[in-house]
């Protein structure tokens, strides 16, 4: 079996893959002062909690966008799992050709979203991700990842509009009836989701027109469900897109190979 971690700002997935089949998951908070044992006992209390024994774990794949943590982690997969974890790397280990201005940039869990989206869907493609940041990426007819775009994600911009606006308070993220709010709560409520669905609708045009008008478009992340129905131009939603493409990353690199782990001496 496989375990797929994807370390983001504010929250870690991770999976539970055996062979390609994805039999659990889970999400986390991402905590940058936890140690490596702390990870691990965690880690292995969880997967017995999914019915995943431990020690049937034989290979870990990581993607990192907190350094300190990737660190943290592949100590714990050392320790606790006895493997060497495979670390998404762009242009290194991730089969994803990066045709833009600076490849070294880029942060792995974006190419390693594109290395499984495809996998399953034929480019060109855009591929938005619903994180702390909503996040465009944009799949050229050969497969090569060409860029995007990085807008500040739902949850960030709603804490934003109610700190910094004195008469206004926290509300509920969900989708209100009609886009005209009869009072505060549905007005913030229609600007937040209806507003990120003519953000997405909008980007989305533009980067169909230059990619020769038509692309297929996936939506992952945590809070997707936020606007998948309102956003017309979502075709496709996959939540578990990262993990799967670890998945793929960890094939490329190993063959699928790996050895059995087990808890540290």
């Amino acid at each position: 079996m496989l375990l797929a971690i994807d370390v983001g700002n504010t929250n870690t997935k991770l999976g539970v893959f055996d062979g390609a089949r994805l039999v659990a998951s889970s999400r986390l908070t991402t905590r940058r002062e936890q140690t490596a044992d702390e990870y691990g006992v965690y880690t292995q209390a969880l997967l017995r909690e999914r019915g995943v024994e431990p020690g049937r774990i034989a290979g870990v794949a990581l993607s990192s966008t907190v350094p300190r943590v990737e660190g943290t982690l592949t100590e714990m997969a050392r320790r606790w799992f006895g493997v060497d974890a495979v670390v998404a790397e762009p242009g290194v280990n991730v089969p994803v050709a990066l045709r833009i201005d600076y490849p070294r940039e880029v942060g792995p869990d974006r190419v390693v979203k594109v290395a499984a989206a495809v996998r399953l869907w034929t480019p060109p493609l855009v591929i938005i991700d619903f994180g702390t940041a909503t996040v465009f990426d944009c799949v050229a007819a050969d497969g090569a990842f060409i860029g995007g775009a990085i807008a500040p994600g739902i949850a960030i911009a709603a804490e934003a509009l109610t700190a910094k606006a004195a008469r206004l308070f926290r509300v509920d993220l969900s989708r209100p009836k009609e886009a005209i709010g009869r009072n505060t709560v549905t007005n913030i409520q229609s600007g937040i989701v209806y507003g990120y669905a003519g953000l997405v609708d909008g980007l989305v045009e533009r980067m169909r027109a230059e990619l020769a008008g038509s692309a297929t478009v996936v939506a992952t992340g945590g809070l997707v469900g936020l606007v998948q129905a309102v956003a017309t131009s979502i075709q496709v939603v996959h939540p578990h897109l990262t993990l799967e493409g670890l998945r793929v990353v960890y094939e490329e690199a190993t063959g699928g190979a790996g050895r059995r782990g087990g808890p540290p001496a």
